[in-house]
């Protein structure tokens, strides 16, 4: 049994779309792999399959019901705000201790590799006290941080690992998942990502499906 907590450099970078694709990957090879999104903010509860939860569901290969959908994300909040702010819209809280709880039971009862996915960026506030970067460092898994191509994003990607850095969390891998339409070359981004952070660092190109091939994944899967 082995676990990874993937996290960005902000929202809507490809956090799930990498997580999602890494399960397969694994899968494919005939790894067990699986994943839980367990905050989610900007969730349709009348389109629930178009979540981000229903999609490491189906690429669990497992149906889209309530039931499911608690299992993976068990707070799922309506309004596309910070966790701490879509919870108080509803008059809800996070609790740091029950989240780290649902985290270590998922983990012991998944076999194979499981992948805890965060929310947003690695500074975006749980509650009163707390940011991804605790939810990370308490749980002590090895990072997985994605970051995108669009301008500006070398600036972002190297201050969120000088915090995970300064935190002492280990980060297994950088991705660079290609933003659309950014006029920034992927190759140069990348490049300039290794120059300066000495981590693995595997760029995804970008797709026209929302599904990517496993053998997309190969190079990320292999590591680990």
């Amino acid at each position: 049994m082995s676990a990874y907590f993937v996290t960005a450099t902000g929202t809507d970078i490809g956090k799930t779309f990498v997580t999602a694709g890494l399960v397969r990957a694994l899968r494919a090879q005939g790894r067990a792999a699986g994943a839980v999104k367990p905050i989610v903010s900007g969730f349709d509860m009348m389109n629930p399959a178009g979540s981000d939860p229903a999609v490491l569901l189906a690429a669990m290969g497992e149906p889209v019901t309530q039931e499911a959908l608690a299992g993976v994300a068990p707070w799922r909040f309506a309004a596309p705000l910070s966790p701490d702010m879509a919870a108080a819209r509803e008059g809800r809280a996070i609790g740091f201790d029950e989240l780290l709880a649902f985290c270590r039971n998922a983990i012991a009862a998944r076999e194979g590799t499981l992948f805890v996915e965060g929310v947003g960026g690695i500074m975006v506030p749980l509650d009163g006290g707390h940011t991804v970067l605790d939810w990370a460092g308490a749980l002590g898994l090895p990072l997985i941080v994605v970051a995108g191509s669009y301008l500006g994003t070398l600036s972002h990607t190297l201050t969120a690992l000088a915090v995970i850095a300064r935190a002492k969390l280990t980060v297994a891998a950088l991705v660079v998942n290609e933003t659309g339409d950014s006029a920034v070359p992927l190759a140069e981004t990348v490049a300039t990502l290794r120059r300066f952070s000495r981590l693995p660092v595997i760029s995804l190109p970008r797709i026209k499906d929302s599904v990517a091939p496993p053998d997309m994944f190969a190079e990320l899967a292999a590591l680990i």
